[in-house]
């Protein structure tokens, strides 16, 4: 028998691989540990054989076979689980890596491969200036994007070379704290206000930053788009199921990028994830505000976000067109403004602070944050709840029959819409109550036409019903939008963003209200366009080009004066009131279910839709939920809501973890507030997101 003390004191031999560049040294080391060691001895006895003078600062233990790195030097190998058949390499922690910004521009700098993702994201967000780095976070390309990019690689006559923004100068590749840059507000920043990227002078807080002046540009400028023939060689889904491989990728925040297969030099996509963007000021978020857009504007050329005729008409701010064609084209039109000024705007010249406040007081109506909305004076002395009462359309529609609107007395009150046979009769027991919360709220609008409805989707049993509202006029119309809108989450008409929110419906039913007159555009060849780079290849095909110059001149006249920032930040909107927007899709299988479904997690609900058929069959809100769990076991994710209903499913088409690391990454970014600091609390996101497999 040998006792404990005997045992520990036996040494044995380890095996460590160096990864050094020194050729006339060997890479291959044996040292004689035993197992009461700590890990910061072992390194130190390897440093100690290797004989190099260099600093070792950035070296840590990577254990292969497990997966993990070795970084609590305190620990012994015993507690660690090291023996003698273990295979340990003394790497650098700080490695290359290549990351495509969601402007399609790449970037290869300096990340920690050692920290968890979450703080990696929020080192290279520090290295960007982009603010909120916890909206972002890094994704795999899928498969069937890669398979496309081989393809063309292969057909392609001439090598291709990627053209990459190079900042291997960033200061966190020896592990120190990346520059404040834009993040401290004691600066006063100085800002273009039409471009909104920094002045020279403020290219100073970049000093110990490999962001330069001209770097800075690249990200907070767009670029023009590309050609038609370069758009139909990238990958483009075009089932919701492709979309959900599309959201398969997304790295575990809670793990490092080594222990998920990422090597030195990959290339990963950098990507907004939560689609919450908080706190957008154009005095610190030049490149954030870009991006944004860039990602945005990316989403509608690949149709990411679908552009059917039926779905094009749910714009819910812009209050789109009745054809697909004149809703992208708004799209379109916001994408050409945007690219005029991003191509004119190093010639000018504006610092008049007159023009900052005015595009502070535009931002006033282009609120983007989720709950940024002001209160209004008007609402402080209400002590009941409004409600709207008139004279409304309604209809159900029935399948093989044709929509029969017919007149009703409607009264709006709480989150509920009564109807009567007529204001008569509204004193009296209505024809039909309709609770609108957790109900999904679609625009149905045709402004040239006159064509003002609400579709509603509400929630019952066994999938949603489905009816439509007429409105008469604008007016009419965004009041009874916003007060539908605010009651499928849960608020009242008393609620502060109520008036926002209809002034905001006015604004878009305003912008949108232009005709498309006879004139046609004879040379479009002549412009400084090329209408077909601003839409998705559906639409080149089934238009000309002299059609969609002629359309996108129209538009253009009810934009041209705004400046940069407004432009973009209008798209941003825009792009936030699709039906779509903000919803990542997942196949899954429900327990009891036979069939598969999809499962669309957006920030505030979570949607269970037809896979056959695209339709909605129920909504869960965030609000209502009590809790959430995996079973890591047989990787299923159950949820409990209010009312007694539970639900629980397993995910098909990627891991169960995104699922729920998206449930608690949202309900994180819930808590965030203006007055708080901005410095995050990590050990609440993980808590919420890490799950205890």
């Amino acid at each position: 028998m040998i006792s404990s003390s005997e045992y520990g004191s036996i040494s044995w031999d380890l095996v460590v691989i160096v990864d050094h560049q020194y050729e006339a040294v060997p890479t291959e080391f044996t040292l004689q540990v035993s197992g009461d060691l700590h890990i910061g001895g072992v390194m130190l006895k390897l440093v100690e054989q290797i004989k190099i003078s260099q600093d070792w600062s950035d070296y840590a233990l990577w254990w292969e076979q497990k997966k993990c790195w070795l970084l609590k030097t305190h620990w012994t190998l015993d507690k660690c689980g090291v023996q003698a058949d273990a295979k340990l390499f003394f790497t650098t922690q700080h490695k290359m890596l290549r990351l495509r910004l969601p402007n399609m521009k790449t970037v290869r700098l300096k990340v920690s491969f050692s920290s968890v993702v979450f703080k990696a994201v929020s080192d290279i967000c520090k290295i960007l200036n982009i603010r909120r780095p916890e909206e972002l976070s890094l994704l795999r390309q899928s498969e069937d994007v890669l398979k496309k990019k081989k393809k063309k690689d292969k057909n392609s006559k001439e090598p291709v070379t990627e053209d990459v923004l190079n900042l291997c100068n960033s200061p966190v590749t020896s592990g120190l704290p990346a520059s404040p840059g834009l993040y401290s507000k004691t600066m006063t920043p100085t800002y273009d206000p039409v471009s909104g990227t920094p002045a020279s002078s403020t290219m100073t807080w970049f000093s110990d930053s490999p962001l330069t002046e001209q770097n800075c540009s690249i990200l907070a400028f767009s670029h023009p788009n590309c050609s038609p023939e370069t758009l139909a060689e990238m990958y483009q889904p075009r089932t919701l199921a492709d979309k959900a491989k599309l959201n398969a990728g997304w790295l575990d925040s809670s793990r490092s990028l080594m222990e998920q297969g990422i090597l030195e030099d990959d290339q990963l996509l950098l990507r907004f994830k939560y689609y919450t963007f908080f706190d957008l000021n154009p005095k610190y978020d030049a490149v954030r505000i870009n991006q944004i857009y860039e990602q945005a504007r990316w989403a509608i050329l690949l149709e990411e976000i679908d552009c059917t005729e039926e779905e094009m008409l749910i714009f819910a701010a812009l209050q789109a067109l009745n054809l697909p064609f004149k809703n992208l084209i708004f799209i379109v039109l916001f994408q050409y403004h945007v690219s005029k000024l991003s191509l004119s705007s190093e010639a000018q010249n504006f610092t008049c602070e007159s023009e900052v406040d005015e595009v502070e007081a535009a931002l006033s109506n282009l609120e983007v944050t989720l709950q940024g909305g002001k209160a209004s004076n008007i609402l402080e002395d209400i002590t009941d709840i409004p409600k709207l009462a008139d004279n409304l359309r309604l209809v159900r529609p029935k399948k093989l029959a044709l929509k029969s609107f017919k007149q009703y007395w409607f009264v709006f009150k709480d989150t509920s819409i009564s109807y009567f046979k007529n204001k008569e009769s509204g004193q009296g027991e209505p024809i039909e109550k309709l609770n609108l919360k957790g109900c999904e709220v679609v625009p149905d609008v045709n402004v040239a036409g006159k064509k003002f409805g609400i579709k509603l989707l509400i929630p019952v049993a066994d999938g949603m019903n489905e009816v439509y509202l007429r409105c008469d006029n604008e007016n009419q119309y965004a009041q009874w939008m916003a007060a539908c809108i605010l009651a499928s989450k849960g608020k009242t008409m008393a609620d502060s963003s109520y008036h926002p929110e209809v002034h905001k419906i006015l604004s878009f039913l305003n912008l949108k209200n232009w005709t498309v007159s006879a004139q046609v555009v004879s040379d479009p060849e002549g412009m400084d366009m090329k209408p077909e780079c601003f839409v998705s290849l559906r639409y080149t095909k089934k238009y000309k080009p002299k059609q969609l110059a002629a359309r996108i001149m129209e538009a253009h006249q009810n934009v041209a004066q705004m400046s940069l920032v407004e432009a973009k930040l209008r798209f941003i909107q825009t792009w936030q009131s699709l039906p779509e927007f903000g919803l990542s899709y997942y196949i899954v299988r429900f327990k009891g279910s036979k069939k598969d479904d999809l499962l669309g997690v957006s920030y505030n609900r979570l949607i269970r839709i037809d896979a056959a058929t695209g339709d909605p069959i129920t909504t869960w809100r965030f609000s209502n939920m009590k809790q959430w769990n995996v079973n890591w076991e047989i990787r299923q994710v159950a949820i409990e809501f209010d009312q007694n209903v539970s639900i629980a499913f397993t995910c098909l088409s990627a891991d169960c973890k995104i699922i729920h690391e998206y449930i608690g990454g949202y309900i994180f970014l819930s808590t965030r507030s203006k007055g708080q600091n901005e410095a995050l609390d990590e050990d609440l996101f993980h808590k919420l997101t890490g799950g205890q497999e």
